[in-house]
């Protein structure tokens, strides 16, 4: 899938798709409340009010950059608390590759955050050691993310991502801390929207008069969009995630902006009532 903005090319590379099987991440999101949004319907849940979702990465090209949006799981990772999330032998690589961008085109890796879904192809396992999988690419990752998570994982499931998908990078020198507002290109500037994680960051895009926003896991789905909230069981601060949620979809709503999940296909977010819906590209 592709979508322009201004002189900005986006692809959406899929990983994994699913229907259903989300009420683990969202538990408030129950078939019968998801049938009461028609307006997901079909695009984001099927009929009987399950789900839409996938993991994917994003590349965004720009006149002078290459960038992959979040990496999903990866191959060969263990220790993650979802069992089909172990040991997957997928070809992401090949699909990205074959929609014309192999690894060593990619200049930049941004990950609007570190969690296990979203860091997983930033490295590979090469002879039993992890490597940076784009070898040509600086790995943007936020300051107060990644401090937050290598001084804070405590859970066997968050030290694994750490050790297999993050710290390598930093140890082969890629890595790149930037504040949560850092403008990465002329076209490009991070906003911070702390909640899901302390240092998440959502990407703001601007060319030729037009905008787009890659907003990943501020929402995992869209019914939060009408439920502000339904915060994520993956929220470090349930809180603060559902006022960040309000901030920024209020800053974008009604606008002409590109909007893309990162977990759902993109729209635009227009007002209704005290909160949002989501209206569907296409």
């Amino acid at each position: 899938m592709h979508w322009n903005v201004g002189k900005v090319r986006i692809t959406k590379i899929v990983e994994l798709e699913t229907v259903g099987s989300t009420r683990f991440i969202l538990p408030l999101a129950t078939n019968e409340e998801i049938q009461k949004l028609p307006w997901l319907i079909p695009h984001f849940a099927n009929d009987e009010g399950r789900l839409k979702m996938s993991i994917h990465s994003l590349v965004v090209e720009t006149p002078q950059r290459r960038i992959i949006v979040d990496t999903g799981l990866g191959n060969d990772k263990q220790g993650r608390n979802v069992p089909t999330w172990n040991n997957r032998n997928d070809p992401f690589l090949d699909t990205l590759t074959k929609a014309g961008f192999s690894p060593d085109s990619i200049d930049t890796v941004l990950c609007t955050h570190l969690h296990v879904d979203h860091v997983g192809w930033n490295t590979t396992l090469v002879g039993g050691k992890w490597v940076p999988t784009f070898s040509n690419a600086r790995y943007v990752f936020g300051k107060t993310e990644y401090e937050y998570w290598r001084d804070h994982s405590v859970e066997p499931d968050k030290i694994a991502v750490f050790a297999d998908s993050v710290k390598p990078i930093a140890d082969a020198g890629k890595a790149d801390l930037v504040a949560s507002d850092h403008k990465l290109a002329d076209e490009i500037t991070l906003i911070p929207t702390p909640g899901h994680s302390p240092g998440h960051m959502s990407i703001h895009i601007q060319s030729d008069g037009e905008a787009g926003l890659l907003s990943g896991d501020v929402a995992h789905h869209p019914c939060q969009m009408a439920h502000l909230d339904w915060s994520s069981t993956a929220d470090s601060d349930p809180k603060q995630s559902a006022v960040t949620r309000r901030d920024l979809f209020s800053r974008f709503a009604d606008t002409p902006t590109l909007v893309i999940g990162g977990h759902f296909n993109a729209g635009h977010i227009r007002r209704e009532g005290d909160a949002f819906k989501f209206i569907a590209l296409g």
